[in-house]
């Protein structure tokens, strides 16, 4: 199939809206003309405060609803009649997967799967015309790949090798919607990102986690010797990726999407207190926040390092991030400092 452009009738229906990253893609596919219908079972996960300023938009609306409800999915798909799917709605968190996989294989694996069997119905009962256009986009992550050592990056053609219970249970969905696109034709989308940061993330997250940590004074834990790599994407400018794969994407492709900004926890800890410090109205050149850094052990199957070869994105989609580390940093920081209420 074709890659379809998108248009101001663009018509999405994007489950898990209200989580860190579903939120800032509602409101950025609003802005760039779609119309949006959120599913969003509204967990621990979801926050609010992105939304609240679309609240009105006749644009948008919201249904509090679990992906696995298939009744009200295929209500839902034929009232709204969406153009394109955009699946977030996953559990997310590495530790509480640790401590508690039950939850991370109903929503990831039994959520997709029972999601997959809706759009695949919707999706044969559409006109040949809309069913060339139509697309099932699935948000994935880096963490499928497994870890790296010093050197190299991962490409889309990598292997397979989940670590944690999330991404083992992501690594399952995504070969869910492979299976969907090549079974029964459903034109199928993935995309890899790599860590997100940004507005409306949840506090137990590594960023607004160190945010929180500098404004109370707070030991900042940072688990083994703080050596571990992650690539940081600011999370518009994924929002912009995703938008972008949308209507220039081959179907039944992944696509990995970074940013090239690879930090280990300890060195990002360190440059963010000292930002934290400085926009907070500290003049001191060294952060006192800094000291609250705290050594914890290692967190079990703790994946060294995660780089990722985007070259695909960029040649086929025109991709790349906007926005520098400092930017976005920044941009963060603003957003918990006049936000703090979802610091907790």
């Amino acid at each position: 199939m074709e890659s379809a452009p998108l248009s101001n009738e663009m018509r999405l229906l994007v489950t898990g809206g209200a989580g860190f990253v579903g939120s800032n893609f509602v409101c950025h596919a609003l802005q760039n003309g779609c119309r949006v219908l959120n599913i969003d079972c509204l967990s621990y996960a979801a926050g609010l405060r992105m939304l609240d300023s679309i609240a009105n938009d006749p644009r948008y609306a919201m249904v509090q609803a679990d992906v696995s409800n298939e009744p009200l999915v295929e209500e839902k798909l034929s009232d709204f009649r969406p153009n394109a799917i955009v699946h977030f709605a996953a559990e997310t968190h590495v530790d509480r997967s640790i401590a508690n996989a039950n939850a991370f294989v109903n929503s990831n694996i039994v959520g997709t799967f029972k999601l997959l069997t809706q759009v695949q119905k919707y999706f044969q009962k559409l006109p040949l015309d809309n069913q060339q256009s139509f697309r099932f986009l699935h948000v994935s992550t880096d963490e499928v790949y497994g870890s790296l050592g010093e050197s190299g990056s991962f490409a889309e053609s990598s292997p397979y090798d989940p670590h944690s219970p999330y991404s083992a249970t992501k690594a399952a969905s995504d070969h869910l919607v492979r299976a969907w696109h090549t079974t029964y034709k459903l034109p199928i989308l993935i995309v890899h990102p790599s860590n997100n940061y940004g507005p409306n993330q949840h506090p137990e997250k590594l960023i607004p986690m160190v945010i929180r940590s500098c404004l109370n004074n707070l030991p900042i834990p940072i688990y083994g010797s703080g050596r571990n790599v992650r690539d940081w994407l600011y999370v518009q400018d994924f929002c912009d990726a995703i938008l972008m794969v949308l209507s220039r994407g081959q179907v039944g492709q992944s696509y990995n999407v970074g940013a090239n900004n690879q930090w280990n926890n300890l060195e990002l800890v360190t440059y963010l207190c000292g930002l934290v410090d400085e926009m907070r109205g500290n003049p001191e050149v060294s952060s006192p926040s800094r000291k609250l850094v705290q050594f914890v052990e290692d967190r079990p199957g703790h994946d060294f390092r995660y780089s990722m070869d985007c070259s695909k994105i960029a040649t086929q989609c025109g991709w790349r991030p906007r926005h520098s580390w400092e930017d976005g940093l920044r941009k963060t920081i603003q957003w918990y400092l006049e936000n703090p209420e979802r610091l907790g």
